[in-house]
């Protein structure tokens, strides 16, 4: 068997390398210049006023949440088709996460999904970018303004998307972003909160740092003593320099990242259009992806189901990925009130879709590798197993 193919590998070089030894050589490790140019730059690629960096897109979309003004007994509408912190953001707050269903073709929510499932305590709505495939914001936006409701972005996968020319997150109140290896830009962990409101970004700055009124970047360049008070119960989501100086460089190869990405995306839908079965993810009319994930539906009439065309492609050294998860059925979620209405189209989509590889050093030999295996599936005299008919296949 040839080299096994991940399905993701981060873009890394001597470059950040570099940039880590300079804040090591500094011996100024912790949250400091670096982070503070990185937040600087990272919202004014993206076109929003205020950056705050922190430990992860989880505690990026707890401090949006918190910001935003949703409290313990309030309902926040997500998509159950989402990685799990999510949820998981708004049940820390001892909110309810009430959740929506999504589009067929991107795997989004819609202003129609989450105005099905409104309800008298709703106070705000988290839209996902899910694998990089903007959301349809302005609708969500308007629905959002009618019923006085904070809108979140979830953008954890979004970096370099865009929608109606501008970057994901633009439109939001508020957005989270997650620098994990799994995502485009990565800084190891990571993440970011994004807003045009400079009281919500003052308010998460302080909250990041145990809610101190003095920033400890204040306290250590301060020759005399600084006495700092902690007007309420703050939290530890503070972001290295170290991280900080590895994201100014990944955010330097955004673009190119994003190019490539495209690129390949674009060779798998050329060959994948040949083969009846399987419906592949594309960009809508109103944006475009940066393909953080390049997903597949596989359809009733592929000779194989989803777990055994993972399986196919493991045999063949490539590794592949289940589709997202649904929430709702994870045992953290299991009998939740949350779910007020079916989901459908995420059930179908959890069940059927899968995640093929994709990165920035992706050869032609392995992409062909991963679409001749594909090919070969689809050409297998095994008989289709017995599934349930799904909603109406595009």
């Amino acid at each position: 068997m040839s080299e096994r193919i991940n399905v993701m590998k981060p873009w890394l070089g001597p470059e950040e390398i570099e940039a880590v030894s300079r804040v090591i050589a500094s011996g100024w490790v912790a949250q400091g210049p670096r982070t503070t140019e990185f937040e600087r730059a990272f919202s004014a690629a993206h076109e929003v006023s205020h950056g705050v960096a922190t430990s992860s897109c989880t505690t990026a979309l707890h401090l949006a949440l918190v910001v935003a003004g949703v409290k313990a007994g309030d309902d926040v509408i997500v998509p159950s088709f989402s990685f799990i912190a999510t949820a998981n953001a708004v049940t820390y707050l001892g909110a309810r996460p009430v959740f929506a269903d999504v589009d067929l073709l991107t795997g989004n929510v819609t202003a129609d999904t989450l105005g099905a499932v409104l309800t008298p305590l709703t106070t705000a709505v988290i839209a996902v970018d899910q694998g990089g495939m903007p959301v349809d914001l302005d609708p969500i936006r308007d629905l959002c303004d009618r019923h006085s409701l904070a809108l979140i972005e979830d953008a954890a996968c979004g970096a370099g998307s865009t929608y109606r020319g501008r970057p994901v997150g633009a439109g939001a109140d508020v957005t989270a972003w997650s620098f994990h290896p799994r995502k485009i830009l990565t800084t190891g962990e990571g993440g970011m909160l994004t807003t045009d409101n400079p009281e919500w970004a003052a308010r998460a700055r302080r909250l990041r740092e145990h809610s101190m009124d003095v920033s400890a970047a204040e306290r250590h360049t301060s020759i005399l003593p600084v006495q700092e008070s902690y007007p309420e119960v703050g939290f530890n989501f503070r972001m290295t320099d170290l991280q900080a100086a590895m994201g100014l460089v990944q955010l330097g190869k955004l673009a190119e990242m994003v190019r490539r990405r495209r690129a390949l995306a674009n060779d798998y839908r050329a060959v994948l259009s040949t083969m009846p079965g399987l419906r592949y993810i594309t960009d809508p009319d109103y944006g475009t992806s940066n393909f953080q994930s390049f997903w597949i539906e596989v359809l009733p009439d592929f000779p194989l189901n989803r777990e055994e065309l993972l399986e196919w492609l493991a045999t063949d050294g490539i590794s592949a990925r289940r589709g997202i998860m649904a929430a709702h059925r994870q045992g953290a979620y299991a009998g939740h009130s949350g779910v007020v209405t079916a989901l459908p189209v995420t059930e179908r989509l959890t069940d059927n879709t899968l995640i093929l590889p994709v990165f920035h050093a992706m050869t032609e030999s392995e992409h062909r590798q991963v679409t001749d295996s594909i090919r070969a599936a689809s050409e297998s005299p095994r008989t289709v197993r017995h599934r349930s008919t799904p909603i109406g296949c595009p």
